[in-house]
Parts: C-alpha cells; sequence; structure tokens
C-alpha cells in the first residue's frame, strides 16, 4: 500500500472511529515555534506554568515520539446549534463543549481505536495518542493537515464545521501523504476582536490569556481581581463570545453531538444548587465532567459572581 492509500485507509478509520473531520501532516519543526515563544516571553500564557514547560518538545512534535513521519489529526465537532442549553441560569454560562463529556477522555478512546487498527494494518508502526495536555502546537499541526485555517480569534476555523470541533493527534513512524493547508477564511472580517468583552484578542491572531474570560474562569485559581469581575458577562466556565460572532460558526450546518449534551445527572443544576454542593456531591455530580478543570472552589466563586452581577465583595 503506498503513501496515499495507507493516508486515505487512516483516515477513513478515524471517520469510522466517530471523528468528523480528519487529514494528514507530514511531522516537521513547528513554524510558530517562535511566534510561541514570543507568546511566553511577555506573559499572555498568565498563570498557566506549564505552557512554558517543554517548549523545545513543542517546537519539533518528531521529539514526542522518535522515528515520528507523520500526524493523523482528527477533529470532533460538538454542533452547539444542535443542542440547546437547557432552562435554567447555569448551562448558558458554561462554554458548549463543556456541557457533557469530557473530550479528552472521548478523543483518546476514539484514537487508541485507530491506533489498535493501523498497528494491525502496519505491523511495526509506533504510534502516540495526542489531545490539547501533550506538549504539542496542535493548532499548527491540524492546519497543515487541512482541517482548517487559523483565524483572528486564535481558532481553527473550518468552512463546514466553523470552529466548533475539538482536535486529537495520532504520531506515527509510517510516511503517509499528507493533505494540503486551506486558504485563510477571515479575510477582512473581524467581529470577533471587536465583539471580545475583554479586549483579550490583542490583534489578529494574537490572544493574551490575562485578559481571557477562559482563562479567569478555568484556569485562575483563587480571588479573581476587582477590575476584571465586572467583565466576566456572568460566564461560570469558559467563553464562547468570540465564536459565536463568527460568520463561519452562524452557517455551520448541525450535527448530532450527544456526548456533549448536558447529562440527565446535571441537567437541573443551577447557580445556587452549585453553590450548595459539598465536597462528595461535587465529585460524584461532575464525574467524567470537563468542568472538574476548574475544581469546586473555582465553579463556587464562579457561580457567587454570576448571582451577584459581578460586584460586591471578592469571592474566594
Amino acid at each position: 500500500m503506498d503513501r496515499s492509500a495507507l493516508a486515505e485507509r487512516a483516515k477513513r478509520l478515524a471517520r469510522e472511529a466517530g471523528f468528523d473531520l480528519a487529514g494528514v501532516a507530514a511531522l516537521a519543526p513547528a513554524a510558530t515555534a517562535g511566534a510561541y515563544r514570543d507568546w511566553l516571553a511577555r506573559g499572555e500564557h498568565a498563570g498557566m506554568a506549564w505552557m512554558a514547560r517543554n517548549v523545545e518538545l513543542r517546537a519539533d512534535p518528531r521529539r514526542l515520539l522518535p522515528g515520528a513521519m507523520s500526524a493523523l489529526v482528527v477533529g470532533l465537532r460538538y454542533a452547539p446549534l444542535a443542542d440547546e442549553a437547557p432552562p435554567g441560569d447555569l448551562w448558558p454560562r458554561v462554554a458548549r463543549y463543556a456541557r457533557g463529556r469530557d473530550y479528552h477522555d472521548l478523543v483518546r478512546e476514539r484514537l487508541a481505536t485507530v491506533a489498535a487498527e493501523l498497528g494491525r494494518l502496519l505491523p511495526g508502526c509506533l504510534s502516540r495518542v495526542c489531545v490539547d495536555t501533550a506538549p504539542l502546537l496542535e493548532r499548527e499541526l491540524a492546519a497543515r493537515a487541512g482541517l482548517g485555517a487559523v483565524g483572528k480569534n486564535t481558532q481553527l476555523l473550518h468552512p463546514e464545521a466553523g470552529s466548533w470541533f475539538l482536535l486529537g493527534e495520532l504520531l506515527l513512524t509510517a510516511d503517509l501523504a499528507p493533505d494540503s493547508p486551506l486558504a485563510d477564511l477571515c479575510g477582512d472580517c473581524a467581529r470577533c476582536l471587536e465583539a471580545c468583552p475583554t479586549g483579550a484578542l490583542t490583534a489578529p491572531y494574537r490572544l493574551d490569556a490575562q485578559l481571557c474570560i477562559s482563562y479567569w474562569t478555568i484556569e485562575h485559581r483563587g480571588e479573581i481581581s476587582a477590575a476584571m469581575r465586572p467583565h466576566l458577562r456572568d460566564w461560570v466556565f469558559g467563553c464562547d463570545v468570540c465564536q459565536e460572532v463568527c460568520p463561519w460558526n452562524q452557517r455551520a450546518a448541525p450535527v448530532a453531538a450527544a456526548e456533549f449534551a448536558v447529562p440527565a445527572a446535571r441537567r437541573e443544576l443551577d447557580l445556587a444548587g452549585l453553590l450548595a454542593l459539598d465536597e462528595g456531591q461535587y465529585r460524584e455530580r461532575f464525574r467524567g465532567s470537563p468542568l472538574k478543570r476548574a475544581k469546586l472552589a473555582g465553579l463556587r466563586r464562579n457561580a457567587a459572581l454570576a448571582l451577584a452581577g459581578a460586584e460586591g465583595e471578592p469571592v474566594r
């Protein structure tokens, strides 16, 4: 089987495993490594110290798997247009990707299935499953695999899926024919920059996490600064504003994505109920949920600010 046929087979396996998008990129040093280092030097990764670790690994994905030559890059759509948030005052304040199952587990499971099938097809081929917790500049890799073009809001844009999809990667020691990148999709549009409530999109294709609502509601530990609180717009976990205003997302066709719907165990939870949870109830209710990233203290803090309208005494 030649490299083109191998690439097509790998992409077909990815679709059969449940991924909506699939493409192949040849592995090489990252072209955006210098820009990434500059971003770190400006401190725009905020308190996410882990993003400054393993920079050399991020600069060359081949270092993550000795002998790696190709990456199968996949996209999993979470189709917010197909599933409205349940009634209540909590779920509309949660980023749409985070309302259901944790995508890290889902992507890993499905990529592991693809890896096993490719291992049977290509004896001796080694692989490594990656999601966004791996030291990998995945948006560049996904763009090179033809899954989209990086937009001015730093999200990957696809003509049919918009930016409502999540990425995963399977690094391979096999040589697969790469796909062609897509052309720029933003043109003169700057709606995302204009709509960002905090000005976190400081320039096209540049995000300062120090100003980003998603950073403050998910990654930041402790008190939210008085300067930032009025700008959170009642978000409890993440923020979808820059995606909601994107014309590509407004025309994206809805698809079924039951994994990302709010499960019955959490469907009736509201802001007051979230504040009332104890540690045991929180662990039980949010098992398998991406909201656990913020921890109970962070979710309580954010819920209290949402209820208070971002006014009053600092909440810890």
